[in-house]
């Protein structure tokens, strides 16, 4: 990622950790999406990307302030599938929600790793952390394009609406076969356009803040395909979860062009054995 880009979705995402701990402080989460900052970085009661996301089973005994900084567009802690044992990493962890989540489903013999660049969500999950009484997670500073983990070192890598964000995705799925050990998954959630992508405008495609608000950044489908082939993955498949027909409009002042859709889609992978 180019550093002014980086710089950019940093002071963007530390300001959305500011509001989560704010929201948290005055008023407990009723939803992974209440009173939060969205995708967009605007506080909203519905969020289109974020709502719903996880059952009110799992969101019990989650800080608020956990589930309040809940900026994802899926739920790749369900959709991983993750079994007792399992050492599991987070690319972007934010606020610790899907760690957190993680580090309870594979119990106290596995590990949930999170990894983000932002101090203020650095700070924010790990005081989640220590809320839950979560002894089986650590949260890591670093980039997802430069894990701070040893070669195949992990199960699983997941992450949430995160990806699209790098402006080296190479870099960082490179970097997630790296890190798997032989037979791992890749198994995130992310945005991703489906169509051609050459019908988006090119002031789109370069804004700052369309960036930072996970459309500009992401891939077409066919793309995201062959990236993670190209990175060594076998078994690619793309699941689409939403379809959200507003959310350019909403979130950058733009209107997709007719064929072109914005989705998040479920991401699997694996690294052979």
């Amino acid at each position: 990622m180019s550093d002014t880009m980086r710089e950019k979705v940093q002071r963007h995402y530390g300001e959305a950790a500011r509001e989560a701990a704010a929201a948290a402080d005055t008023a407990p989460a009723a939803s992974c999406c209440a009173g939060t900052p969205s995708c967009c970085g605007t506080p909203q009661a519905v969020d289109p990307v974020s709502r719903d996301l996880y059952e009110s089973d799992e969101l019990q005994g989650l800080p608020p302030a956990a589930v309040a900084a809940s900026l994802g567009c899926g739920n790749p802690t369900a959709l991983a599938e993750l079994s007792p044992g399992e050492v599991v990493l987070d690319l972007g962890s934010g606020g610790g929600i899907d760690v957190l989540l993680s580090a309870r489903r594979v119990g106290p013999t596995g590990k949930a790793y999170g990894v983000d660049m932002t101090d203020e969500m650095l700070d924010l999950a790990r005081a989640n952390q220590r809320r839950a009484g979560v002894e089986n997670a650590e949260f890591l500073r670093g980039t997802i394009e430069d894990v701070p983990l040893p070669d195949q070192s992990v199960d699983v890598v997941i992450s949430n609406c995160v990806i699209n964000l790098s402006t080296d995705k190479d870099a960082v799925l490179r970097e997630a076969f790296r890190v798997l050990r032989p037979g791992g998954r890749f198994a995130v959630s992310d945005v991703v356009f489906q169509g051609d992508l050459a019908l988006v405008p090119n002031e789109v495609l370069e804004s700052a803040e369309a960036w930072a608000g996970c459309i500009a950044g992401a891939l077409v489908d066919d793309d995201y395909r062959r990236r993670l082939a190209a990175a060594g993955f076998v078994d690619v498949a793309i699941e689409v979860t939403r379809v959200y027909d507003e959310l350019a409009q909403k979130c950058a002042d733009v209107v997709l062009p007719d064929g072109v859709r914005l989705v998040s889609a479920f991401v699997r992978g694996r690294r052979p054995h």
